[in-house]
């Protein structure tokens, strides 16, 4: 029964990992279309503070590049919550944990995003190698 929890302790951290990566570029859409539509006029009370954070946040859960995949990201969370349910936390949070590291690694890299590849390389192994050692 380990093997199979591990095999989905893996997998939420792999869904993690990916979504991690494709919500920072939908943020980095939102940031983008902010300072295009950024005006000149700043709010000047806790109000209109307020109402100008609420219609930003409701702007970026309408980029759907960042809202499909934090749904995703979501959905990972509760299968992560159930897996606790039955698992040590002492190797459940490990082995989830790194495995979204290497993971936000891999697809960032593979999204573009610029990184320092040799040393994202020898992290993703080093992780590789722990969750391994963490499960056997």
């Amino acid at each position: 029964m380990i093997v199979a929890d591990a095999q989905k302790m893996v997998a939420v951290g792999l869904v993690w990992g990916a979504t991690n990566a494709l919500m920072r570029r939908g943020a980095v859409l939102w940031d983008r279309q902010l300072r295009s539509v950024a005006s000149s006029r700043h709010p000047s009370n806790r109000r209109q503070k307020l109402v100008a954070s609420i219609r930003n946040w409701m702007n970026l859960l309408l980029i759907w590049q960042y809202t499909v995949p934090f749904l995703v990201n979501i959905s990972a969370s509760a299968t992560f919550f159930a897996i606790l349910s039955h698992t040590p936390i002492s190797l459940t949070v490990p082995v989830t944990n790194a495995t979204t590291f290497a993971a936000t690694a891999v697809f960032g890299v593979i999204l573009g995003e610029e990184t320092r590849l040799g040393h994202a390389l020898l992290g993703t192994t080093l992780i590789i190698l722990g969750v391994w050692l963490c499960i056997m």
